[in-house]
Parts: C-alpha cells; structure tokens; sequence
C-alpha cells in the first residue's frame, strides 16, 4: 500500500469530515490535538518502559507501541488531507530533505532549513 492509499483509506473513517484548511476549523484542530496526544501516547509507553522494566522492550510492548504509531499516522494522514497534501509528497520531500541532509552533513544541528 503506498501513503495516499493509505491516505485514501484513513480519510473514509474521519468522523467529523471536516472541510476546510483553515487553521481554525473544529475538525482541523482536532486533528492536530489528536496527533499531538497519540505522539504522546507513544512517549508514555517508553517511559514506562525505562521506570518499569529496566529499559527492556518486549513483543506485547512493541505491539502496543505499533498501535499507538498507527493512530500516529492515521492523525497525519488527516491532517495532511485536510492541508491538500497528498501523503506520497509528503513523505517523498521528508526523505529528500534528510538525504540531502546527510549529504551535506547538516543531519546534526538545529533549524528546519539547514
């Protein structure tokens, strides 16, 4: 399945449909509320992980995890239809902008445009 598959499929469950890109759209930032507290719920995990277990990942940590990335990319899946992007686009400039990155060596450092 490529992203805008995936992109396609994950749009068919958003119940709220939103409409519009703009930045004050209830539907909108809902979205971006709901990426941000499942990134969340990834990080969650982890810290449980390191306080509970010693750092040690199992199988049932690692398939929890799964889940938690997989809303992850269903939120930017939404988001980025919302925004008119098609996710194969998005994913494409992310990878060319790291290998360009690393290319360059300015992987390390700070700043979006470096």
């Amino acid at each position: 399945m490529t992203f805008d598959e995936y992109q396609k499929k994950a749009i068919t469950t958003d119940l709220m449909k939103g409409t519009s890109s703009l930045a004050h759209d209830p539907a909108l930032v809902a979205k971006v509320l709901g990426l941000v507290g499942e990134a969340g719920e990834v990080a969650e995990k982890f810290k449980k992980i390191i306080r509970d277990k010693e750092g040690v990942v199992s199988l049932e940590n690692k398939q929890e995890i799964a889940k938690e990335l997989g809303d992850v990319l269903w939120y930017i899946a939404v988001v980025a239809h919302y925004l008119g992007l098609p996710l194969d686009d998005v994913a494409n400039k992310n990878i060319e902008k790291l290998f360009s990155r690393k290319a360059r060596g300015t992987a390390r450092g700070s700043g979006d445009n470096r």
